[in-house]
Protein backbone atom coordinates (compact mmCIF):
# COMPACT_ATOMS: atom_id res chain seq x y z
CA UNK A 1 0.00 0.00 0.00
CA UNK A 2 2.88 2.09 1.04
CA UNK A 3 3.80 2.07 -2.86
CA UNK A 4 0.68 2.97 -4.16
CA UNK A 5 -1.12 6.29 -5.02
CA UNK A 6 2.22 8.01 -5.60
CA UNK A 7 1.60 9.98 -9.50
CA UNK A 8 2.17 13.77 -8.78
CA UNK A 9 2.66 13.50 -5.15
CA UNK A 10 5.57 15.94 -5.06
CA UNK A 11 2.98 18.53 -6.73
CA UNK A 12 1.02 17.85 -3.05
CA UNK A 13 4.10 17.63 -0.79
CA UNK A 14 7.24 19.08 -0.24
CA UNK A 15 9.79 19.07 2.53
CA UNK A 16 12.88 21.47 3.47
CA UNK A 17 15.25 21.70 6.21
CA UNK A 18 13.70 24.85 8.35
CA UNK A 19 15.36 27.80 9.10
CA UNK A 20 15.90 28.80 12.50
CA UNK A 21 13.84 32.12 12.83
CA UNK A 22 11.69 33.03 15.53
CA UNK A 23 9.47 34.83 12.76
CA UNK A 24 5.62 34.09 12.05
CA UNK A 25 5.20 30.22 12.27
CA UNK A 26 3.50 30.52 9.09
CA UNK A 27 6.64 31.17 6.84
CA UNK A 28 7.84 28.97 4.66
CA UNK A 29 10.63 29.30 7.00
CA UNK A 30 13.71 27.97 4.13
CA UNK A 31 17.06 27.94 4.71
CA UNK A 32 19.17 30.09 2.79
CA UNK A 33 20.62 28.84 0.48
CA UNK A 34 17.08 26.45 0.27
CA UNK A 35 17.63 22.62 1.09
CA UNK A 36 14.78 20.73 0.09
CA UNK A 37 14.49 17.04 1.50
CA UNK A 38 13.31 14.21 -0.84
CA UNK A 39 10.22 12.83 0.09
CA UNK A 40 12.15 9.38 0.47
CA UNK A 41 13.44 11.12 3.53
CA UNK A 42 10.51 11.37 4.71
CA UNK A 43 9.97 7.24 4.07
CA UNK A 44 12.69 6.52 5.80
CA UNK A 45 11.34 8.20 9.21
CA UNK A 46 8.43 6.20 8.96
CA UNK A 47 6.25 8.92 7.56
CA UNK A 48 4.17 7.65 4.94
CA UNK A 49 2.11 9.78 1.90
CA UNK A 50 -0.07 9.58 -1.06
CA UNK A 51 -1.53 11.83 -3.46
CA UNK A 52 -5.38 11.50 -3.81
CA UNK A 53 -8.55 13.09 -5.62
CA UNK A 54 -9.56 15.68 -3.19
CA UNK A 55 -12.21 16.47 -5.61
CA UNK A 56 -13.96 13.25 -5.26
CA UNK A 57 -12.96 12.04 -1.92
CA UNK A 58 -16.30 10.82 -1.26
CA UNK A 59 -16.32 7.99 -3.48
CA UNK A 60 -12.42 7.86 -4.83
CA UNK A 61 -11.84 4.10 -4.76
CA UNK A 62 -8.17 4.43 -3.60
CA UNK A 63 -8.68 6.18 -0.76
CA UNK A 64 -11.40 3.38 0.44
CA UNK A 65 -8.41 0.85 -0.26
CA UNK A 66 -6.25 3.08 2.13
CA UNK A 67 -8.84 2.84 4.86
CA UNK A 68 -9.84 -0.94 4.41
CA UNK A 69 -6.08 -1.68 4.63
CA UNK A 70 -5.54 0.39 7.47
CA UNK A 71 -8.87 0.16 9.26
CA UNK A 72 -9.26 3.76 9.33
CA UNK A 73 -12.45 5.62 10.23
CA UNK A 74 -12.67 9.18 9.80
CA UNK A 75 -14.16 12.88 10.97
CA UNK A 76 -13.68 16.34 8.74
CA UNK A 77 -12.37 19.29 10.31
CA UNK A 78 -11.93 23.15 9.31
CA UNK A 79 -9.23 24.99 10.89
CA UNK A 80 -9.39 28.89 9.83
CA UNK A 81 -10.56 31.92 12.56
CA UNK A 82 -13.97 31.83 11.26
CA UNK A 83 -14.80 28.18 11.90
CA UNK A 84 -12.68 26.79 14.63
CA UNK A 85 -13.67 27.88 18.11
CA UNK A 86 -10.75 29.91 20.29
CA UNK A 87 -8.51 29.70 16.95
CA UNK A 88 -5.50 31.25 18.30
CA UNK A 89 -5.14 29.10 21.37
CA UNK A 90 -5.36 26.24 19.18
CA UNK A 91 -2.93 27.52 16.52
CA UNK A 92 -1.05 27.85 19.33
CA UNK A 93 -0.86 24.36 21.11
CA UNK A 94 -1.11 22.22 17.69
CA UNK A 95 2.73 24.26 17.44
CA UNK A 96 3.83 22.69 20.52
CA UNK A 97 6.30 20.47 19.93
CA UNK A 98 4.58 16.74 21.19
CA UNK A 99 3.58 12.88 20.42
CA UNK A 100 1.10 10.84 20.10
CA UNK A 101 0.72 7.34 21.18
CA UNK A 102 -1.09 6.46 17.61
CA UNK A 103 -0.55 7.75 14.33
CA UNK A 104 -1.64 11.10 13.13
CA UNK A 105 -3.20 10.95 9.53
CA UNK A 106 -4.56 14.12 7.82
CA UNK A 107 -5.75 14.04 4.35
CA UNK A 108 -6.04 17.84 2.84
CA UNK A 109 -9.28 18.23 1.26
CA UNK A 110 -8.80 21.90 1.25
CA UNK A 111 -6.18 24.19 1.45
CA UNK A 112 -3.12 24.07 3.26
CA UNK A 113 -0.45 23.59 5.81
CA UNK A 114 2.95 22.40 7.62
CA UNK A 115 3.83 19.75 9.57
CA UNK A 116 7.20 19.89 11.26
CA UNK A 117 9.51 17.05 12.49
CA UNK A 118 12.27 15.63 13.72
CA UNK A 119 15.11 14.00 11.71
CA UNK A 120 17.43 11.63 12.87
CA UNK A 121 19.81 14.34 14.12
CA UNK A 122 17.22 16.41 15.92
CA UNK A 123 16.82 19.16 13.05
CA UNK A 124 13.70 20.50 12.22
CA UNK A 125 11.82 19.35 8.64
CA UNK A 126 8.72 21.69 7.33
CA UNK A 127 6.63 19.02 5.59
CA UNK A 128 4.08 21.33 3.28
CA UNK A 129 0.68 19.53 2.24
CA UNK A 130 -1.90 21.04 0.25
CA UNK A 131 -4.90 19.78 -1.22
CA UNK A 132 -4.94 15.78 -2.37
CA UNK A 133 -1.91 15.37 -0.17
CA UNK A 134 -2.13 12.37 2.64
CA UNK A 135 0.38 12.26 5.57
CA UNK A 136 0.36 9.49 8.17
CA UNK A 137 3.13 10.43 11.28
CA UNK A 138 3.89 7.23 12.95
CA UNK A 139 3.05 6.82 16.88
CA UNK A 140 6.17 8.43 18.93
CA UNK A 141 7.08 10.78 16.71
CA UNK A 142 7.55 14.32 17.99
CA UNK A 143 6.17 16.60 15.67
CA UNK A 144 4.03 19.52 15.46
CA UNK A 145 1.32 21.77 12.82
CA UNK A 146 0.60 25.20 11.85
CA UNK A 147 -1.36 26.87 9.33
CA UNK A 148 0.81 28.67 6.06
CA UNK A 149 -0.26 32.51 5.85
CA UNK A 150 -3.55 31.34 3.69
CA UNK A 151 -4.85 30.55 7.48
CA UNK A 152 -7.11 27.64 5.87
CA UNK A 153 -6.71 23.82 5.55
CA UNK A 154 -10.26 21.29 5.76
CA UNK A 155 -8.94 18.05 6.08
CA UNK A 156 -9.89 14.93 6.98
CA UNK A 157 -8.66 13.49 10.66
CA UNK A 158 -8.22 9.43 10.13
CA UNK A 159 -8.10 6.77 12.90
CA UNK A 160 -7.96 3.35 14.26
CA UNK A 161 -11.31 2.79 16.64
CA UNK A 162 -11.98 5.74 18.70
CA UNK A 163 -10.15 8.97 18.28
CA UNK A 164 -7.73 9.77 20.84
CA UNK A 165 -5.70 12.63 19.87
CA UNK A 166 -3.61 13.44 23.48
CA UNK A 167 -0.70 15.56 22.93
CA UNK A 168 2.21 14.48 25.24
CA UNK A 169 4.53 17.98 24.74
CA UNK A 170 8.41 17.17 24.62
CA UNK A 171 9.87 15.48 26.42
CA UNK A 172 7.92 12.38 26.98
CA UNK A 173 10.76 9.43 25.60
CA UNK A 174 9.48 7.48 28.24
CA UNK A 175 6.10 6.52 26.42
CA UNK A 176 6.29 3.26 25.45
CA UNK A 177 5.45 4.62 21.72
CA UNK A 178 8.29 6.87 21.55
CA UNK A 179 10.80 4.02 22.56
CA UNK A 180 9.52 1.85 20.01
CA UNK A 181 9.32 4.81 17.49
CA UNK A 182 13.29 4.86 18.06
CA UNK A 183 14.13 1.33 18.42
CA UNK A 184 12.79 1.06 15.03
CA UNK A 185 13.32 3.86 13.10
CA UNK A 186 15.94 6.25 14.64
CA UNK A 187 18.54 3.43 15.84
CA UNK A 188 17.96 1.13 12.49
CA UNK A 189 18.56 4.37 10.63
CA UNK A 190 14.71 4.53 8.95
CA UNK A 191 13.16 2.58 5.86
CA UNK A 192 11.26 0.48 8.65
CA UNK A 193 7.88 0.27 7.60
CA UNK A 194 5.17 1.38 10.13
CA UNK A 195 2.42 -0.41 10.57
CA UNK A 196 -1.13 0.81 11.81
CA UNK A 197 -1.98 0.00 15.35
Amino acid sequence: MEDQFQDGKEEVIQAWYMDDSEEDQRLPHHREPKEFVPLDKLSELGILSWRLNADDWETDENLKKIREARGYSYDICDVCPEKLPNYEAKIKNFFEEHLHTDEEIRYCLEGSGYFDVRDQNDQWIRTAVKKGGMIVLPAGMYHRFTLDTDNYIKAMRLFVGEPVWTPYNRPHDHLPARKEYVERIINRGGNQAVEAR
